[in-house]
This record gives C-alpha cells, structure tokens and sequence, in this order.
C-alpha cells in the first residue's frame, strides 16, 4: 500500500525585518537537517547560534504489506536539496560553512557497482524480520551478540534487515556494493563520502560499541565485508565539503563542510544541551525515546536498553518505543478525524483517575519487549467512557511505556532527577504535565524544539572550529524556556495506575503471537 505524498511546505520564516540586514553577508552560518521518517526539517543557525529560519519538506512513506515500512532514498535528497534552497532563498552574499545532519536510525539502504540505489530501503519501523531476529537471539544467541555489539538484536535493527535480504530478495544481496544509513545516504550526496558516525551505527547490530570498530564475527554472520560498510567517525568530524555539481544546484559559494553528523536521538540530545555525565532527555516524535547520557561503556544485557555510542564522542542509554507522538496522530487524524489537537486535549479534565488504558503498540514494540507482533489496544472502557478518556489514555499510554525503559534504566542504577523534552508532542504542555507526573520528575523545556535539527547545526560549528566540543556548543547556544514540575499526589496516583498498565502485557502478548 503507498501512502500519498503530501505536497505541503512549511516555511517559517524567522528573520525578522529588522534582523533582516544583520543576516545578510554574515559568515559562519550553519545549515541543520533532520531527516525524519515523514519529513526532513531543516534550519539555519548563525554565528552566534541564533536560528534565522526553518523548513520542512514531507516525502511519502510506503506500506508494501502489514507490518512492512520502506521509503525512495532519493526522496530525502530531492526535498533536501529542495529544503536547503528554500533555507537560504532571498539571503544576499550568504556563506554556509559548515552543514550536519541528524537522521532516522537503523534504515539500510544499500547500492550498487554503480551507485545506484537497488531497493527501497526498510525502515526503523518496518517489522518483517521477526525470523532473523529470532534466528539471532536464539541461534547466534543474546550473550555473543552482547559480546560483539553492546546490545542484542530487534527487528528493527539494520543487520536482521540485511539477513531478510540475503534470505528472500538473493538477487538485490548480490548487488551490494555499499551499505548505508538513511542521513549517511544524503552525506555522500552531497559530499561522495561513504562514511556514518558511531551514534548512528550503534543501532546496526554491526558495531562494537565498546571498541568503536566494525564487528568482524557480524559481518561475517550477515554474509557482506568491511569494504562495504562505510568509514567510522565521530558526529562533528568533517566528513567532507559539498561537491561541485552540489553547489551548483543549490546555488550555493563557497566551501561547506560537511561533518559525520548522528543518529536523530543523539542529535535531539545535542539540540536539547542533554551532554554530559547523566543527562536525560525525552523525545516524543514518530517514536519514543529516553535517552541518557554516560562518559564510558558498561555492558548491559542488551535487551531492555540500548547501549549506544553518543555524538559527543561517548556513550549513552537508550530505550525506543516505536510509535509515540505516532499514535496521538493515528487516534486524531484517522480515527477522530478531527485536526483541533489542542480543542482535544482542553476536554480533558483530572489527572490520574482515569481508568482507561491503551497499549501503544502500533507498530509493534522494541524496548524493552522487543515484540514486533504486539499490537496497540484499549482495555477499560464502560458506557460512561467518553471521548476524552480516550484521548487522555492516549497520552497517557505513550507515557507509561516510556516508563517502561525509565524504571529499567534506574534499575541499572542511573539517577535520573530531571529531562528534557524534545519532539512534536512535547510541545503539548499537557501531555508535558502527564510526562512530569508518570515519572516523577521535572520536565525541561529549551527556547528551541528543533531538537536533532539544531543538534546537527551545533555539530556542523564543532566541526567547523567555532567550538571546542559539543559541550561548549551547548552551553553557548542551547537555552532552557520553562520548567514543569511533578505535583507529589499525582505522582502516587500515576505509580498506581502504571503498576495496572505494567501487567497488560504479559497477560495480552499471547493474543498476538
């Protein structure tokens, strides 16, 4: 089934008159991409880390089957190039120096002899290699994989995807010449550079994490060679500088670096300043993360939280759920029909008394049940349930899952005293409310929600040398707007109706399997 490309650009435009001539000419000005699932969003920073404007360009997503997510690779280049156009359109004299990008994770697109693109690529949310998951876990089995990756293997996962591949399309594996992230895909567009960073390449089940270098035992294990993975760098190395043909296309002078950039979680974390030991941060986008920081390796078991290289150049804890803000949108659009998010949420009356649940499992869940087969579901509903409880155990549902990897990451014995927040549903500050009281802890907000956008931005001026690390970067540009802190009484009646939503699964599951 093909979703239809919705043609809509969003421009907001964020030079005012007044800013208008100080814009002009300036140098040191920093473009940052975030290519998303839906859209790419771009924006452009100035040398003092101010952003003059934003772009967002939509592309279609595919479902070939149930279960099955793939996108057209050069999609996200035509509305990137597009994106970057409509960026800088109208700006006199204007010099780009450095551009970073944050991108979907775990997608494998993957070429030919020629470079061309031979299949769409699979997504992070694309479900169909349950089998080669499985095969991993059971055959090859968690304690190695641990062993060669930090982390066991999900079906969202970009080495399961190649082994789908080399099981069922024979012909398109033995075309593989080169293998790729989605953002690494625009990078060598624009640059020629085969290259990823560790962020990034932590969520293929094909890095050792601890070690920083491609896994000999999984490559051999997914049948393809080190040649054809790209060069490992840190988010902020300069990978390259826009082509030629580039440029020209783009109407753009000058040199522009290009840097590594970082899977779209780490540069979230980037462009919510969540850099340094034990940091938090929450993104409520497509998916839902909790992603939190760590200055060295530990292993873990692998399973209920992701151990991943960070785009500062050291680690991080990450639990994923793959549909959050994802199913606000489902509930909204699809099933309300109705588009007034905020009309929605304002019929909602007192917190922590609902008993109405829902199961986010749209697309199946990874942490920390790893279930591709799981589906969503409301359970509690009785003749009085109105249209608002519904909405509310939405919210609150996503809510309650990322709970889920919160209580595991506190469990492995990390303090967590505060978050912020990034995402499309951060922006509710009622759904903020419900975040702050799930987990018990106050919820940052920053000036920007531009979230893994600015972080490519911030990234791109590290490589570029206007700052000395990440953390200085963030210290000087990434600004907190607003605070939202927990109220005791409904933090105690959340722990009970969590302690409720925590024993659906495991009664639930086997209706799926």
């Amino acid at each position: 089934m093909r979703r239809k490309r919705l043609d809509k650009v969003e421009l907001s435009d964020k030079i005012l008159a007044g800013d208008r001539e100080k814009a002009e000419g300036e140098n040191g000005m920093y473009i940052g991409i975030d290519l998303g699932t839906s859209a790419v969003k771009l924006l452009l920073m100035n040398n003092e880390g101010q952003i003059l404007r934003t772009v967002s360009r939509e592309y279609p997503l595919y479902f070939p089957q149930s279960g099955w997510s793939e996108q057209n690779p050069d999609d996200w280049v035509k509305e990137s190039l597009q994106g970057i156009k409509d960026l800088t359109e109208g700006i006199e004299n204007i010099r780009i120096d450095g551009i970073g990008a944050g991108g979907q994770m775990h997608g494998l697109v993957i070429l030919d002899e020629n470079d061309e693109v031979i299949r769409p690529a699979i997504l992070w949310n694309d479900g169909r290699t349950g089998e080669e998951t499985n095969w991993l876990n059971d055959e090859i089995g968690r304690e190695k994989l641990v062993d060669y990756t930090g982390n066991i293997a999900f079906a969202g996962f970009t080495a399961p995807k190649i082994l789908w591949i080399y099981k069922n399309e024979p012909e398109n594996f033995a075309k593989i010449r080169k293998i790729m992230l989605p953002k690494d895909y625009l990078v060598y567009k624009l640059t020629g550079a085969h290259v990823t960073d560790y962020s990034d390449a932590s969520g293929m089940l094909l890095l050792d994490v601890a070690n920083k270098c491609w896994s000999k035992p999984m490559l051999d294990i997914c049948h393809i060679t080190e040649e054809m993975m790209p060069k490992l760098c840190e988010s902020f190395e300069v990978v390259g500088k826009v082509k030629d043909e580039m440029k020209e296309a783009l109407g753009l002078p000058g040199e522009m670096n290009v840097v590594a950039g970082a899977g779209d979680n780490a540069a979230a974390a980037i462009g919510t300043g969540a850099v340094g030991l034990g940091k938090c941060n929450l993104s409520l986008g497509t998916s839902g993360t909790i992603f939190i920081t760590a200055d060295k390796y530990s292993r873990g078991d692998g399973a209920s939280l992701h151990n991943f290289a960070n785009a500062d150049g050291k680690y991080h804890l990450m639990g994923c759920m793959l549909s959050a803000a994802s199913c606000n949108k489902w509930w909204m659009d699809e099933i309300l029909r109705d588009k007034d998010y905020n009309a929605a949420q304002a019929e909602i009356g007192e917190l922590g008394e609902n008993h109405v649940f829902f199961q986010p499992y749209l697309m199946g869940e990874r942490s920390p049940h790893n279930d591709p087969k799981v589906r969503a579901m409301f359970i509690g509903m009785s003749m009085d349930t109105t249209r608002a409880d519904m909405v509310q155990a939405v919210l609150e549902g996503v809510m309650f899952g990322l709970r889920d990897s919160f209580e595991n990451a506190k469990a492995m014995g990390n303090d967590i005293r505060s978050a912020s927040i990034c995402g499309g549903g951060a922006k509710s500050p009622l759904w903020r409310k419900i975040a702050s009281n799930i987990l018990g802890i106050p919820i940052h907000t920053v000036e920007s929600d531009e979230g893994p956008s600015l972080g490519g931005a911030i990234l791109a001026a590290v490589g570029c040398g206007k700052y000395a690390s990440p953390e200085e970067a963030c210290a000087a540009i990434v600004r907190e707007k607003a605070v939202t802190e927990p109220d005791p009484v409904l933090v105690e009646k959340y722990n009970e109706r969590y302690a409720e939503f925590r024993a659906l699964y495991p009664m639930t599951k086997g209706f799926f399997a």
